[in-house]
């Protein structure tokens, strides 16, 4: 029971604003379909901790939710399927400070 809610409290506060940001950040890109597709697999790693782990889900979405977690610090650099999102975010996030 706690794990679900965590989980869903992860899903509300940090997956889809995330997906919602990779959406429109893989948009403005003109990124390949198919990279937009390999990027979606990126998330389910993330739902599956905070399943896991209820007390690192209920902190993480309190420190994206206040800002003090970055999005892209979740995301594993290592996963092909991730890097094309993380390069992208951490574009935009770099145009958006030098703006």
């Amino acid at each position: 029971m706690i794990s679900d809610i965590a989980a869903w409290l992860f899903a509300l506060f940090v997956i889809d604003p995330l997906q919602a940001e990779m959406r429109e950040r893989l948009d403005g890109a003109n990124v390949p379909v198919a990279a937009v597709q390999q990027s979606r697999q990126c998330a389910p790693g993330l739902l599956q901790r905070a399943g896991e782990e209820p007390g690192w889900a209920v902190t993480t979405a309190l420190g994206v939710a206040i800002g003090w977690t970055a999005p892209t610090q979740l995301l594993d650099a290592n996963d092909p399927n991730c890097t094309v999102l993380i390069r992208s975010l951490k574009s935009a996030h770099d145009q958006e400070g030098e703006a």
